[in-house]
């Protein structure tokens, strides 16, 4: 239940997101110490997928398990994913053309530009890595195809290996009771899901094709919440599953509900193929997404302390979030700023959220329905 009322009141994103659960475990009930949390925190930075709920899944796993991970995951993912459903099913009934859904793309474009500022000052805040950065997002741009994502990024892995940057050790206090034998058994697990949904996907079914997509993507992404929407982009709308503005309106949308910005699942789910696959595509969509972390939180735990003392693979991981700046300017430049900004008041009233968000803190959620409001206006 603690879970389940964080899933309703925790708006903000990420970062906001590990506050609310420090003020709740830590200071409040006093479930863990602060060495455990940022512990908890600093393993999830290890593996791609969503950072934060990966978080409240490690917090439960060390309350009661295996059912308390999964618990805090439904908890807290549950009422981002019912609204995002909703949302998902409802727009269709509206007016496909209306301002206010032009609003929500220009508060995307605000959002990912605060993002993409944040990120960079965090993720390549060297000329090094500001490099790495500039050279993926020059990749993607020029090749623009699904398979290109992935290799970008496993690119700027290996070049900071190479460069083997200063990246300091993280903290190596978490002790999850996962045996090694457990965790090659998890990630053996993974590697085979990858491999049976691609053999589904193949006959081209659409539920098997969009669940091969979503577990792709939640395995694949690293950098946390935002970084979310070029990746499934790029895979979802190379699939055919939905357009770029279907994306790019989930993604608005994600930030005006509390819980996970991987909740954007559940809106590509039940809006796939024109949302004929309806509340049952949203289910499988957001499951799908979410499922590599548990693999992956199993199967790197027993490892966890030698990888966070191994200064190549630290290098290998700075690596790979620059080149995660770079992926999320890609797709800043296209398709969002080029959707989204069709004339010089579009220019300025994006320009004029971001500035509201960076420097009067004005919360992301706030912005959306402000924009939303300003698209309707103005569209009369």
């Amino acid at each position: 239940m603690t879970f389940l009322r964080l899933g309703c009141i925790s708006f903000g994103g990420p970062v906001a997101h590990l506050a609310f659960f420090h003020r709740e475990f830590v200071e409040r009930r006093r479930w863990i110490d602060d060495s455990t949390f940022a512990a908890c925190i600093a393993l999830t930075q290890l593996l791609p997928g969503p950072a934060s709920s990966q978080t409240g899944m490690l917090l439960g796993w060390l309350r009661a398990g295996w059912p308390g991970a999964v618990g805090a995951w439904i908890g807290f993912t549950l009422p981002s994913a019912v609204l995002m459903t909703m949302f998902a099913l409802i727009l269709p009934r509206a007016n496909a053309g209306a301002g206010w859904l032009h609003g929500l793309l220009l508060a995307a474009v605000a959002i990912v530009a605060g993002a993409l500022a944040t990120l960079r000052s965090a993720l390549a805040p060297d000329l090094a890595r500001s490099l790495l950065a500039v050279a993926v997002l020059a990749l993607v741009l020029a090749l623009p195809y699904p398979l290109v994502t992935p290799l970008a990024i496993g690119g700027a892995a290996f070049a900071g290996m190479l460069l083997r940057g200063s990246v300091a050790p993280a903290q190596t206090t978490l002790d999850l009771h996962v045996s090694k034998r457990a965790g090659i058994i998890a990630l053996a697990m993974l590697a085979l899901s990858f491999a049976a949904l691609a053999l589904w996907a193949s006959g081209g079914a659409p539920l098997a094709v969009l669940t091969n997509t979503l577990f792709r993507v939640g395995a694949l992404v690293f950098g946390g919440g935002h970084v979310v929407l070029p990746l499934l982009q790029t895979q979802v709308a190379g699939a055919g599953i939905v357009g770029d503005r279907s994306v790019l309106e989930g993604y608005a949308l994600a930030q005006a509900v509390p819980g996970p910005l991987f909740t954007i699942a559940s809106y590509v789910g039940a809006s796939a193929w024109g949302s004929t696959l309806g509340v049952r595509g949203a289910a499988v969509a957001t499951i799908a997404i979410f499922a590599p972390s548990f693999f992956l939180l199993a199967g790197v735990a027993p490892f966890y302390r030698q990888l966070v003392a191994n200064a190549r693979f630290r290098a290998a991981l700075a690596g790979a979030n620059a080149g995660v700046v770079g992926l999320l300017a890609a797709a800043f430049v296209n398709p969002i700023f080029a959707t989204s900004v069709r004339s010089p008041l579009d220019f300025a009233a994006a320009f004029a959220a971001f500035a509201a968000m960076q420097y009067a803190k004005v919360p992301a959620w706030v912005m959306v329905i402000l924009a939303a409001l300003f698209g309707y206006v103005v569209e009369r």
